[in-house]
């Protein structure tokens, strides 16, 4: 493949794009000198540039891990810790899928975060768990929100691909800012998780895509970087083909998905995630959770809102939903809910 490598020039003309309002003016000099010291970085390839030893708790505890991931995997085993802890409420993770809001261009909310709203009221009036909401719109209209892109690392070889991923932070290529470190530990942490998104070209919304494939690294990625010495492709191919255990960072916890539409896709986007969970050894909460509608179907997206308001049938579903998730989750905490054939051995195996 084609080097993306760029020259000293081509470099310091894109990182200055970010300095193009007039208001940076006075301090082009020292824009230059910055500039400068991120070239030298990038040059010198400095992803992690601040490392501690890895410790006793990793097969090379002499390995240099970033400090971005050793933050990130404490993150994780914190919040591992409260979805194992019985004395505390369980906890629902709502997830807005929708890159709309009326912060930035669209200029006005989206219905998948209204009807997250709705999901959230609902637990909060009838029920005693504790709900979190992760609002991807954020990723369109919050500065330095980001999710970067999946590397694939995964397909090289399943040891390669961390857990919480070690990609980002890269801060020689300004790959920065990344929200997945926070969004993992919600995950974690979440004993059930509703996901609503629209329909965006027969597919998922494009945050809520970011999302999934990062969670890649959740299902059978490796927590011990040292063992693959880092982003060593050979050696991580060495690991795999030794025997990988495959293990599933986010099995047992249960899920709710509700997509909605305008015209198509509903039905295979509902499909499409409701696969993708059930994959990672998430569980469907029940019939009452999985649910694909369409509001407004062939009408002006201009009344899209006022259709919402009207259809106070999918209002309900989406609580319902909402219920049937808390429902299953009080009962998997209890003991009685019964997923068959959750212990047979799969005769395929990653």
């Amino acid at each position: 493949m084609a080097s993306p490598r760029l020259s000293e020039k081509a470099f310091k003309a894109r990182y200055k794009q970010q300095f193009v309002d007039p208001a940076f003016e006075p301090l082009a000099q020292s824009i230059e000198q910055i500039a400068s010291i991120a070239w030298q970085t990038y040059a010198d390839s400095r992803k992690s540039p601040i490392t501690r030893k890895a410790g006793p708790a990793f097969s090379d505890p002499d390995y240099d891990l970033s400090v971005d991931w050793i933050a990130a995997h404490e993150a994780v085993l914190q919040a591992q810790r409260r979805y194992e802890d019985l004395t505390a409420p369980p906890r629902l993770l709502i997830i807005n899928g929708s890159s709309r809001s009326e912060h930035t261009c669209p200029g006005e909310m989206s219905k998948s975060f209204r009807l997250a709203e709705i999901a959230r009221e609902t637990i909060d009036k009838e029920t005693k768990l504790a709900v979190e909401i992760l609002d991807l719109s954020r990723l369109a209209s919050e500065y330095g929100r980001n999710i970067h892109p999946c590397k694939a690392c995964f397909s090289t070889a399943a040891p390669l691909c961390h857990w919480p991923c070690s990609c980002y932070p890269n801060h020689s290529l300004g790959q920065v800012q990344d929200w997945m470190n926070e969004i993992y530990p919600m995950w974690v942490a979440a004993h059930g998780i509703m996901i609503i998104t629209p329909v965006n070209w027969y597919q998922v919304s494009s945050p809520v895509k970011l999302m999934m494939d990062r969670l890649v690294c959740a299902d059978g990625g490796n927590p011990d970087p040292t063992l693959t010495q880092g982003k060593d492709a050979a050696k991580a191919k060495e690991v795999e083909l030794a025997g990988w255990d495959y293990p599933r960072h986010l099995a047992g916890r249960l899920f709710s998905v509700i997509v909605h539409g305008d015209v198509e896709g509903a039905e295979n986007v509902r499909h499409s995630i409701a696969d993708w969970l059930r994959f990672m050894k998430l569980s469907p909460a029940g019939p009452s959770a999985e649910l694909d509608r369409y509001i407004g179907y062939w009408k002006p997206y201009a009344t899209s809102h006022d259709e919402l308001d009207a259809d106070e049938t999918i209002q309900e579903e989406v609580r319902n939903a909402a219920r049937a998730l808390a429902e299953a989750v009080v009962e998997r905490r209890a003991g009685r809910f019964r997923q068959i054939g959750i212990g047979l051995e799969d005769p395929r195996q990653k």
